[in-house]
């Protein structure tokens, strides 16, 4: 016979479990009467909500400071997530933190897919096609070279090179889902969103006046300003702030380059499934679904069959599960992490960003 202070304490855990899990609900076993599916549904959102729900709450914070001071927001989010890093060490929320970090992320760079359509990249002419092309693969390639050289290791190189020659801190994002896993993997991500992100608001300010020295016209300077800064806001920044037209054509210019994250992350993730199965020719090669959703909105959205309330509203989800996976990201990275890195891999960006800037002007000076 149980007595009343055996009953006390099994009402005490209970209540302190509940407390643990902070929701205020008691995480007990699931009743038996309910179906297996949705059973499984259940526990899986009441072992990631917790941890989901700090992510976007960072991320609504970044967000409301990124348009109060007119900053990048993916920087506000990793800085905030970084400091809530304890979260990830223990407790309710790693579950979540993880699922942010990962599933989000995919869903956030599929829906860049809503933003481009064929005819834009048509209507910029052979040139800028030409000169994204080659400045994206030889970026990469001069990362994978220098970073081996340097001994950061060629998946540093490849990761930092395809945010410098694709998009920032979405590239960033999209080629560390395929590469291989290592205890680096996460911290070096963070550094490379950290430092892109740096370098592209620094090229924001810069690079319009280096326009105007160089006495380009307003489509010129576009092609220049879309085929080397590294992220969307912080091109439609500059292109903007010198003219309209060089806004348009920065922008055209920019989903160019942002057009080859299928290609270049389909490409890594092959090499990587290659490598992984020793180079056996019957390897299977795992296609990212991600990937797949990206090329269905490209096309949906060439083919004009995707309204723009439609295309409008993919790019916000998009932008908030970009913000919220990089708030996880930095929740799981510590500053210690970071600071132990060195200065290699920043003068690697550094050199990659010189190199890509240098070569765009010259294709448009000499093109």
């Amino acid at each position: 016979m149980n007595s009343d202070l055996d009953t006390d304490t099994a009402s005490a855990h209970k209540i302190f479990q509940s407390y643990d899990g902070m929701e205020g609900v008691a995480a007990g076993p699931i009743e038996p009467s309910v179906q297996p599916h949705l059973a499984e549904w259940r526990a899986f959102f009441h072992r990631t909500y917790p941890g989901l729900l700090v992510a976007a709450t960072i991320a609504l914070a970044a967000t409301w400071l990124a348009q109060q001071y007119r900053s990048p927001v993916m920087l506000f989010a990793l800085l905030f997530g970084m400091t809530f890093h304890f979260l990830y060490e223990e407790g309710r929320c790693v579950a979540g933190i993880e699922f942010s970090s990962k599933a989000v992320l995919r869903v956030g760079v599929a829906l860049l897919g809503a933003r481009i359509t064929a005819h834009q990249i048509l209507q910029l002419g052979a040139m800028p096609i030409a000169t994204v092309v080659v400045a994206i693969i030889t970026t990469i390639a001069l990362g994978a070279v220098v970073a081996q050289r340097l001994g950061l290791g060629r998946s540093f190189g490849v990761l930092s090179g395809g945010a410098v020659g694709i998009c920032g801190a979405s590239a960033a994002l999209a080629i560390a889902s395929v590469l291989p896993r290592t205890p680096e993997s996460e911290r070096d991500t963070i550094l490379t969103v950290v430092t892109v992100t740096l370098l592209s608001t620094i090229a924001m300010i810069i690079y319009p006046l280096f326009v105007s020295a160089l006495g380009f016209d307003h489509v010129h300077a576009g092609i220049f300003l879309g085929g080397t800064i590294h992220d969307v806001a912080q091109v439609v920044g500059a292109g903007y702030s010198i003219s309209p037209e060089t806004g348009d054509v920065a922008t055209y210019v920019k989903l160019l380059r942002v057009s080859m994250l299928l290609p270049v992350v389909f490409t890594i993730a092959f090499v990587v499934s290659r490598q992984a199965a020793g180079g056996q020719r019957s390897a299977k090669v795992k296609f990212p679904l991600f990937l797949v959703g990206f090329a269905v909105l490209v096309a949906l959205n060439s083919l004009e069959l995707l309204p723009k309330v439609t295309t409008d509203l993919a790019n916000d989800v998009s932008r908030w599960c970009l913000v919220t996976a990089i708030a996880a990201l930095g929740m799981k990275t510590s500053f210690k992490d970071l600071a132990a890195v060195g200065w290699k891999p920043i003068a690697l960006m550094v050199l990659e960003t010189a190199w890509i800037a240098g070569l765009t002007a010259l294709a448009v000076l000499f093109a």
